[in-house]
């Protein structure tokens, strides 16, 4: 104050604008209540814009991981401890992204900060030895992945006939012949029963189902003839009672009713066995009409930390699980559709000139790399800035409209479709209509409140897309992440 009593203009001003800000952050606040996570992101960063706050960062961050924009939430939290680093929400926000990346000794390290600063804090305590104990699981695993090299893939040890079915068993069994129509409408019926198939069935699925994906490219052609249709989905992330719905609304899998899901069948949702083996099933009963594309949740480091590993070991077994993965490891990543639309899970190479010859040629029999083609499929994303950008999960890369319309120039395509990102309406159309965006799981993890869709090709339009939007379903009342590993169902942590 000066000698009047009166603050100077400029402190005025500054508490002005330290007001709005904190305006901004409490509006923001309440759209992340109601899981606006895309809205309440644009307000933390108007406020942002105003005064550089290690809470408003530290929010931000925490936006970003409930999108799964684990990249983006990494840098949120870093500049939030750059700020403030006494402010031990950001150690949490940004040990939850290295997590949700992979990198547990990084997020070690960050909950070790957290121990140090806050010693009587139990949460602090537990949290700490969860991570610790899933980086000396990995370090046990690598151990005995590096003495077991030599180890037959569990298709090659497999024994159908010595595998005995109790008497007391009563759930659907494949008959002689193979898989039917029937045998599928039997499955069907019997997961929403809360039965469950038996392993033996299990296995003769898997074994059938890899010798198919064995015998196709990386990038398989498909053609669409006069007056069919072609159905394209999306991430289904184990939702099967919405898969159902699908099914309800769309027609059963068919020779005359051919679908394509792209990616993501498995993972946060709880019923991820029942979604996956009745994939495979349709697979193995139509081979030339029903098509699975590979998603970055067909891979063991997601398996493990989102669900999928945990319920088929609770559910079946670890050997079990060691199948699915040997499998998984054969799903193409693309289909091209009447050599006018490319169907991949995440998108675009950072690479340019990437042609579908190189696709088809990739070699996919493998757990994804950290960079390169084969990982560009899986995970990057579209943007809408002109170029190539940071990836807001921390894995590959962003890719602009330019970009989208070269590729489609120097390959022949009208469009891309792609999955991997929950949309509100379901969908998303991006790029000058050279970039669609198909989700199908509704009400994502039951908290997101989005719609789910599908796309439907025909062509006699051209392939032009049509849109089939559908809320979720009532389901038998299991939580989401039932089967996570530990840490990811912390809460408040994502």
């Amino acid at each position: 104050m000066d000698a009047s009593g009166e603050k100077p203009a400029n402190a005025s001003a500054k508490e002005e604008v330290l007001k709005q800000a904190d305006g901004f952050k409490a509006e923001a606040n309440k759209l992340f209540q109601g899981k606006k996570y895309e809205d309440a992101i644009r307000l933390y960063t108007s406020a942002i814009e105003l005064h550089e706050s290690a809470v408003y960062f530290a929010n931000r961050s925490f936006a970003h991981l409930r999108l799964e924009n684990f990249g983006f939430a990494l840098e949120d939290a870093s500049k939030s401890i750059s700020l403030d680093k006494k402010y031990i929400k950001a150690y949490y926000r940004r040990a939850s992204a290295y997590m949700s990346l992979g990198k547990f000794k990084q997020a070690l390290r960050d909950f070790e900060a957290v121990k140090k600063a806050k010693p009587s804090d139990k949460d602090a305590q537990s949290k700490y030895a969860a991570c610790s104990k899933i980086v000396k699981q990995k370090a046990f695993e690598r151990a005995i992945a590096s003495e077991d090299t030599h180890a037959k893939p569990m298709s090659e040890t497999v024994n159908l006939e010595a595998i005995s079915i109790e008497s007391s068993y009563d759930g659907p069994r494949i008959p002689d012949e193979g898989v039917t129509a029937s045998f599928m409408e039997g499955l069907i019926q019997a997961f929403k029963d809360q039965k469950r198939l038996h392993k033996k069935y299990v296995y003769q699925i898997l074994l059938e189902v890899k010798k198919i994906f064995q015998s196709l490219p990386s990038l398989v052609d498909v053609t669409v003839e006069k007056d069919n249709k072609f159905t394209v989905c999306g991430d289904i992330h184990g939702q099967y009672f919405d898969l159902c719905n699908i099914f309800h609304k769309n027609g059963l899998p068919s020779v005359d009713n051919p679908y394509l899901f792209n990616g993501d069948f498995v993972d946060r949702g709880s019923w991820s066995v029942e979604v996956i083996l009745i994939l495979f099933g349709y697979k193995v009963l139509y081979p030339n009409k029903f098509h699975l594309i590979r998603g970055n949740h067909e891979t063991d480091n997601m398996n493990q930390m989102y669900g999928f590993e945990g319920e088929v070991k609770h559910k079946y077994d670890g050997k079990t699980m060691d199948f699915f993965s040997e499998v998984f490891n054969w799903l193409p990543l693309s289909y091209c559709i009447n050599k006018k639309v490319l169907v991949m899970h995440g998108g675009l190479c950072q690479e340019d000139g990437i042609s579908l010859d190189q696709m088809r040629k990739i070699d996919r029999d493998r757990q994804p790399p950290e960079a390169g083609p084969m990982c560009d499929m899986l995970w990057s994303d579209p943007q809408l800035a002109e170029g190539r950008g940071a990836s807001k999960r921390g894995v590959s890369c962003q890719f602009g409209p330019d970009i989208t319309q070269k590729f489609c120039q120097d390959n022949g395509l009208d469009y891309i479709i792609r999955s991997h990102e929950v949309k509100d309406g379901g969908y998303d159309v991006q790029h000058n209509g050279r970039c669609i965006t198909i989700f199908s799981a509704p009400n994502y993890c039951d908290q997101m409140g989005n719609k789910g869709a599908y796309i439907t090709l025909r062509p006699e339009t051209d392939l032009k897309p049509e849109f089939t939007q559908f809320e979720a379903v009532q389901h038998p009342p299991m939580e989401p992440m039932k089967y996570a590993n530990s840490f990811m169902r912390s809460p408040g942590l994502f």
